[in-house]
Formats: structure tokens, sequence, C-alpha cells
């Protein structure tokens, strides 16, 4: 049976060894449910863009992150496009309206509805295209946000998984017109990670209910990304890329 070695940091490592965890079986787990959900991905983007619902195969993906895909589709189609491309599918990520990834935005002081204006700026009609596949970007995106969920430990891909996707591609115009927005990568996953810990936060204090508890939560993901964004600040002053 091949053998793949497994790096963890020494803390870690020390504790996985104390609490006697069976690293092997549970690294086998992760990466079957890895190995699924990437196969799942490749299946839908390398194969036609089905009619009915071309998220058929991605069952993986939350109820919402679906609806997004579906949306990017019909955006794709709508604008006569040859594929479906990151651009069309961060525009069905916004249009969903509802999902964790248009906090994460505000919370990186990014309104969702300036991302809209730009991929309107900077998205080309297309001429009698079909849309019936994905792009290879856009594929590499929906992988991504496989890895960024997978990552971070979660056993689903929801819009804030795929907001990373998008972000860390580096081909798309999606990624582009977010990190032209200061939307980088390591924030990305900064404010996702305080997203989802604030979530659940509030869930366990029904706050979700109340009529604040968006801005509650926006209020808590900025407090947990803006330390990380001042070190940027002082760094890029540092070398001078920006003035003091």
């Amino acid at each position: 049976m091949p053998k793949i070695n497994v790096y963890l940091p020494d803390e870690l490592a020390d504790a996985v060894k104390d609490a006697g965890v069976p690293v092997s079986a549970i690294c086998q787990r992760a990466l079957e449910q890895a190995v699924r959900r990437v196969t799942a991905i490749r299946e839908t983007t390398l194969g036609d863009v089905e009619e009915d619902d071309p998220t058929e195969r991605l069952t993986h993906f939350t109820d919402r992150a679906r609806t997004a895909v579906r949306l990017g589709v019909r955006r794709a189609r709508a604008a006569e496009a040859p594929g479906v491309a990151t651009e069309h599918l961060l525009g069905g990520m916004l249009d969903e309206g509802e999902n964790l990834s248009l906090l994460v935005l505000r919370a990186l002081e990014v309104e969702p509805e300036r991302v809209l204006g730009e991929l309107e700026r900077v998205t080309t009609r297309g001429v009698g295209g079909t849309a019936s596949r994905f792009t290879a970007d856009a594929a590499n995106a929906l992988e991504l946000a496989v890895t960024e969920a997978t990552s971070l430990g979660h056993g689903y891909v929801g819009c804030e998984h795929l907001l990373l996707g998008l972000v860390a591609e580096p081909d798309g115009t999606a990624g582009r017109v977010l990190r032209s927005l200061g939307v980088e990568p390591r924030l990305a996953r900064r404010a996702v990670s305080a997203a989802l810990a604030g979530y659940v936060h509030l869930r366990a204090q029904q706050a979700p209910a109340a009529p604040n508890a968006a801005a509650l939560l926006g209020a808590a993901v900025r407090a947990e990304v803006r330390p990380l964004v001042e070190r940027l600040d002082r760094l890029e002053q540092h070398v001078g890329l920006v003035a003091p």
C-alpha cells in the first residue's frame, strides 16, 4: 500500500501523540472526502452544463452555494458568453443576496454593490455564445473552493468558500476585480474564519433573530481582521509602497 507522509507543526504533533489520535485513519477519511468533492467538481466542470440543474453533482455544496452557481450560469447565458467564467460565478454569488460571503466583503469594507459595478464595467458581452461549459479559470476556482473548505475543516462548501476560491484563482476576472478592491486571500480567509466563529456564537445565543444580528456579526469580523490590516499597512509603509 502506498505511503504518504504528513508533516505537522511540532506542537500539534506532540498533542496528537499525547492524545493517541489515529492519524492514519483520520487522514484517510479526510482524503476520501476531498477526492470525492474534487471528482464531483471535475465531472461538473468538464462536462456540458446541464440545462435543468448544473449543480446536480455538487451535493456537498450548500443550497445557497448551489443557487449562486445556477445564477452564475444564468448570467453567462444572458450575456451570450462562450463559457461560464469566474465573473459569472461571482455575479451569481452576489445575486443570491443573503449568503455569508456578502458579510465577509462588508467586513473588509467592500460593498457588494461596488463589486457588482466593477464586474459590469469589465465584463464584455458575448456574441451568440451558449455558455455550455465552465471555463478553465471557473473550474479552477470551484476546485479551490473545495480546497479552502477542506483546509478549514468544513464538511460542506458554502458561498464563503466560493469567495475564497475566486479570490485565490490567479487568472480569472473575478479574482482580479476582488483583489483590485482590496480583497486579498489572507485577509479574506481571516474574515471567513471570524465570520463563522461569530455566527456560531450568535446562534448559541439565539441572536440571529434579532434585527441587529448582522451588524453585531459584522462588527465582530471587522474587529478580528483589523489587526492584520494594520500590520500589512505598517509593512507596506516600511518597504515604501505607500506614504506614511
